[in-house]
């Protein structure tokens, strides 16, 4: 696992992230509750995000192509969604970090398959988030 940060983030001020996984219908393993399981104990590893606060998501694709050539070709994309503020060392660790799970659950009988991870900065200005919690007195 590629070391992020050993420092505490305070998740107030950092309280997301939103992680898309999109793949290749060819591609086996991705679309798993355990794959994105393994994404998130990676990005919670990385001490950047609380763990009840890191949403994820995988999307298959079955229409899709891979350079010109007909051939055995697939590709997993993932974009790690987080609000502005942190450092483009820290980006470029959680961007190898999710590389890492996910050549680890891409499985040996997988096609061709080019694997890539993204960060992208979310403007804090224009994000909005609440959080509802089940009343515990409701019948």
């Amino acid at each position: 696992m590629i070391a992020v940060s050993t420092a505490h983030v305070d998740t107030d001020r950092y309280p997301m992230p939103h992680l898309t996984i999109e793949y290749t219908d060819n591609v086996q393993g991705v679309g798993t509750v355990a794959a994105l399981r393994a994404l998130n104990e990676a990005l919670v590893a990385s001490g950047q995000f609380g763990e009840s606060d890191i949403k994820s998501r995988a999307i298959p694709i079955g229409t899709f192509a891979v350079g010109t050539q007909i051939a055995d070709r697939g590709f997993v994309h993932a974009r790690l969604a987080i609000l502005d503020g942190r450092s483009p060392e820290i980006k470029k660790a959680l961007s190898q970090a999710l590389l890492e799970v996910l050549r680890d659950i891409c499985l040996p009988d997988c096609p061709h398959v080019q694997l890539c991870a993204e960060v992208s900065d979310i403007d804090r200005a224009s994000y909005s988030k609440v959080t509802y919690e089940p009343n515990p007195l409701s019948p």
